[in-house]
């Protein structure tokens, strides 16, 4: 990744233009062209260095529900587990951490009824009993921006 490539993560990532042309505006506010951020961005992309290009969404406000679950996963039900977790559309991370609950994702759906429902398929597809449902109660925001340098 070159000085260029650092640019245009950084502009992209918090000053996305809502544009019908957003390459060509982040283009012009770096001195570059449409298809040179184009290209870069696709490079970056098949490279790994960018995840996912799109908006992030007040889910709570939209009328959806949500909740932070943790699982406690034998090490080698693992795989597998996340393999099932990450079948539903509702899930929007999964992760694993040190901790006897090792296993932890966010899911939203439309009603917390769903994500229950969900929560028992996925204890039945793999034999996983503890997994906790942990809805916020308060939500606090923060903007993450990580500056490449």
């Amino acid at each position: 990744m070159d000085a260029i490539d650092k640019k245009i993560i950084n502009e992209i990532q918090s000053n996305f233009p809502i544009v019908s042309r957003p390459y060509a505006e982040v283009a012009d506010r770096l001195g570059l062209t449409e298809e040179e951020v184009i290209a870069r961005v696709k490079r970056l992309k098949e490279k790994g260095y960018i995840r996912r290009i799109g908006a992030n969404f007040n889910s709570d406000k939209l009328g959806f529900a949500s909740t932070l679950c943790g699982a406690r996963v034998p090490e080698e039900k693992i795989e597998e587990f996340v393999a099932v977790v990450n079948r539903y559309k509702g899930v929007t991370h999964n992760y694993q951490r040190r901790d006897p609950f090792n296993i932890w994702f966010t899911f939203i759906a439309p009603t917390m009824e769903d994500i229950e429902t969900a929560l028992e398929e996925i204890k039945q597809k793999t034999g996983v009993k503890e997994i906790y449902s942990l809805p916020a109660t308060k939500t606090y925001k923060i903007k993450v921006k990580f500056e490449v340098k």
